[in-house]
């Protein structure tokens, strides 16, 4: 599965129209949303800001007062056809004064995202399960070295009362084992399931 790294914008001119794409990243229909109103509220000036998004719990799109079908729909095939998910597109438009015709508004909004596409950082993400793991400082240094030695990431760490790390691992074999050696130093529970950039 594929997404973008960071969010990007540009923007091309047809016949006096601007259009300007941002991209975002986004996990769930509510973070799409939440970008979405964000953007409309800023860009409340802009004559449209259409937008597509394909997301972990669904998908939608919105022409914005554009003619039914010539703008969010458009933009939502560009990202199907670029395999791109957890994503958010929106296109704001301030039109130049002549009218493009629905042939014209459908190439606009499409050529818009795939510009912002072509642009961007496209990285690899997969659904991995996460553990956590809990220790003691003393034991610190075994840890780590039986981590790296089964190639578990890991992706966040905490330093409280006992040192807790959430890793991952490419072969969920390798966390049963690491299990089975660290069982009497260590506690490694499963904590949730996460899209991540590919490892």
């Amino acid at each position: 599965m594929k997404t973008i790294k960071k969010p990007i914008k540009s923007e091309i001119k047809i016949k006096k129209s601007q259009f300007i794409c941002r991209l975002y990243p986004a996990k769930t229909q509510s973070d799409s949303k939440e970008i979405i109103n964000k953007i409309s509220n800023k860009y409340s000036d802009a004559t449209h800001n259409c937008t597509a998004y394909i997301v972990d719990d669904g998908e939608g799109f919105d022409d914005d007062g554009e003619p039914s079908g010539t703008a969010g729909k458009p933009m939502l095939n560009a990202l199907r056809k670029n395999d791109l998910h957890n994503i958010v597109a929106i296109v704001t438009r301030y039109f130049g004064g002549i009218k493009l015709g629905a042939g014209g508004l459908v190439r606009a909004y499409n050529k818009s995202v795939l510009e912002a596409i072509s642009e961007s950082e496209i990285i690899e993400i997969e659904h991995y399960d996460i553990y956590q793991i809990i220790f003691n400082y003393n034991d610190l240094k075994q840890i780590e070295q039986e981590l790296r030695k089964y190639q578990i990431h890991i992706i966040a760490k905490s330093f409280e009362d006992k040192v807790s790390y959430d890793i991952i691992s490419k072969e969920s074999e390798n966390i049963k084992k690491i299990k089975e050696k660290l069982k009497l130093i260590s506690e490694i529970n499963f904590k949730c399931k996460k899209a991540l950039e590919k490892i």
